[in-house]
């Protein structure tokens, strides 16, 4: 077993992907050290499935698998898919099941069809619904931010909130994550730390510091670099490679693994206020 706990706080446990060897990995996982995990909600068509992973993982002997944590929500990038009912289905499930965040929520202007204003538009109308939910709720939010990390911040500065969260898979500057970091929430750190080019994560982790860290793979996607298979255009992710994750983190800190894992995972209970 491993000598550390380590809290995977943003994974996609439940897609089809894990289908087949779902249980297996939960096993793998705690042997190596991950002793919880969060999933994440993305499409109101995927909240049942949501539900029933979490259910599953939980009925697993904690002794065995990490423990499984709910976060659901509704995602910037699927805006298209959303429907303003969909919302209630959120509310109903932060009102019937134990949830840790409200997420993944946020803006998303990668593509340049999501700048298009009435898009831009409904992102921003139902980022803020959500972040409304989340403080009836007296819960964090897990924020997805591509290329609009400032209109992120405004959202959060209209709407007063203070429960603050994780913006997970920071991709911004130092700068933008101070002003993350002052408003409550703690920067995600994911497998691109594993990338010695990734020079911006790196630099934002340094200035930054351990404590306001958490570690997440983002599973199946953001794969570390070690992890990667060469002859495969996209290797899946898991919460097995999370210890990668934090070796990456260590190296990049210069820290001890077994210190590091200590504080970050006393910085992902606290910020989920588990």
């Amino acid at each position: 077993m491993a000598t550390w706990s380590l809290f995977d706080t943003h994974t996609h446990f439940d897609v089809s992907d894990f289908d087949h060897d779902r249980e297996t990995l939960a096993y793998q996982a705690k042997q190596v050290g991950v002793d919880a995990l969060v999933l994440i909600g993305f499409l109101q068509s995927r909240f049942s499935k949501l539900k029933q992973t979490q259910h599953f993982l939980n009925g697993l002997s904690d002794q065995i698998a990490p423990k499984s944590y709910l976060a659901p929500g509704l995602h910037p990038f699927y805006i298209e898919q959303h429907l303003v009912e969909h919302l209630d289905d959120l509310e109903q499930i932060l009102r019937t099941e134990k949830c840790v965040a409200v997420g993944e929520i946020g803006l998303d202007t990668f593509f340049k069809e999501h700048k298009n204003n009435a898009i831009l538009e409904k992102q921003k109308q139902f980022f803020s619904a959500q972040i409304e939910l989340a403080k009836q709720y007296d819960l964090p939010i897990l924020l997805h931010i591509r290329k609009s990390h400032a209109d992120v911040l405004a959202i959060l500065k209209q709407h007063k909130f203070e429960n603050g969260g994780i913006a997970h898979a920071f991709s911004g500057g130092v700068e933008e994550a101070k002003a993350f970091v002052k408003m409550g929430f703690k920067i995600g750190i994911t497998g691109q730390i594993t990338n010695p080019n990734a020079k911006k994560l790196h630099t934002v982790a340094q200035q930054l510091g351990s404590k306001h860290l958490v570690l997440e793979t983002d599973c199946p996607d953001m794969t570390p670099l070690c992890c990667q298979l060469s002859n495969q255009q996209h290797t899946r992710n898991t919460p097995v490679n999370l210890p990668f994750v934090l070796e990456g983190l260590a190296n990049s800190l210069m820290m001890e693994k077994v210190e590091l894992a200590h504080e970050l995972w006393n910085n992902s209970i606290a910020v989920l206020k588990i």
